[in-house]
């Protein structure tokens, strides 16, 4: 199964403010612009193994870290930069998305995630499955704070998913599971309607919505099925460490890898020779809910994740090691955000140490921009 890795990163200064980092895609084809300057996407293409993907990544970051570096300028792997960003959006796209949103996009601009794309197989097995592991988040979350306030063990899923406003939480949320395929798109085809909606109720001509968006990219869940790609798409972790993504990717990557010849089922959790059981949706929502708020701090959300298979004594979050006041002025936060960017590069150079599977070089089967 062929995986690829896209993981935003905020560009800070010498002093941890937030600056633009726009240029710095210059240093390898690899590093994307996002739609506010100061963050920054790392992409990786499709990889048959974890240690090729790793091995990609990390030449990746090194050389966008050499160059931010030149100038002064470091990456942060959190997801969100602790105190509020108020800057403009720099693309077309993030400009309707401001018009379309209105105040509810404060929240996307402020948070940092990590997404992973697997190749599809069994596609309604794989939605299901990625859709029942949304608690894994807090073996990577990485950000208690939003806008300078202590809130929740992963700030940003809470704030990404739910302070959108109500009119577009349906858009950002956790989606329930579908009977099929074809219920997803149909699914997908409605809510890129009342999108559409939206934006002519905000003067956002129908035309102009469909020059930006799709109805597989319009919508912004956790989990995306993209038919253009092929890919499922797994968009729930927070912006990282490397180490601590590639591990996830690993574990994550072993179950999907699975549903080619293990169905997936309802029932009590847990993964045994001949089936993959997850919870129903109702049960799944409380266990997202303590993981958003507790994290690894939840006793179920710890019994689920072992139910499932993962290590969690081989994870470090970053967002359980950011001791810090309920309120968090801007000095420390830029304090914060430069001891994170130093363990990022701590990280990035640890890399080539990490045991992860041999690669199984061929030909990439899809793309992703």
């Amino acid at each position: 199964m062929k995986l690829g890795l896209e993981v935003e990163y905020w560009v800070v200064d010498d002093r941890g403010r937030p600056c633009d980092g726009r240029d710095l895609v210059e240093a390898h084809e690899h590093a994307k612009p996002e739609f506010v300057g100061p963050l920054l996407e790392i992409q990786t293409s499709p990889h048959e193994s974890v240690r090729s993907l790793g091995r990609e990544l990390q030449e990746t970051l090194r050389t966008v870290l050499d160059a931010a570096e030149e100038t002064d300028r470091h990456l942060v792997p959190l997801g969100t930069p602790l105190t509020e960003l108020s800057v403009p959006a720099t693309t077309r796209r993030g400009e309707l998305f401001e018009e379309i949103y209105g105040d509810g996009i404060l929240s996307a601009k402020n948070c940092a995630g990590t997404h992973v794309h697997f190749e599809q197989g069994r596609v309604e097995r794989q939605l299901d499955l990625l859709t029942a592991l949304d608690p894994v988040i807090s073996l990577v979350s990485s950000s208690p704070y939003y806008r300078g306030e202590r809130t929740m063990d992963c700030a940003r899923a809470d704030a990404y998913r739910r302070r959108c406003g109500d009119r577009f939480r349906r858009y950002c949320d956790l989606q329930p599971y579908v009977d099929g395929v074809d219920e997803w798109e149909r699914r997908v085809r409605r809510d890129f309607e009342g999108f559409v909606d939206i934006a002519a109720d905000r003067g956002v001509s129908e035309s102009e919505v469909h020059a930006h968006f799709t109805p597989e990219d319009a919508v912004l869940a956790p989990v995306r099925l993209r038919r253009s790609l092929p890919t499922v798409e797994w968009r729930a972790p927070d912006a990282a460490l490397p180490s601590q993504l590639l591990r996830l990717v690993a574990d994550v990557a072993a179950l999907m890898e699975r549903t080619e010849r293990t169905p997936v089922e309802f029932g009590d959790p847990g993964v045994s020779a001949d089936r993959i059981r997850i919870p129903e949706f109702g049960d799944l929502r409380t266990l997202s809910d303590e993981a958003v708020r507790w994290g690894l701090g939840s006793a179920r959300v710890r019994e689920y994740l072992d139910a499932l298979g993962f290590d969690i004594r081989a994870y470090r979050p970053l967002s359980s090691q950011l001791s810090g006041p309920g309120e968090l002025y801007e000095d420390e936060a830029r304090r914060m955000r430069l001891d994170c960017a130093a363990r990022l590069r701590a990280d990035v150079e640890s890399l080539a140490d990490r045991r992860v599977a041999e690669p199984a070089p061929t030909a990439p089967r899809y793309s992703y921009a």
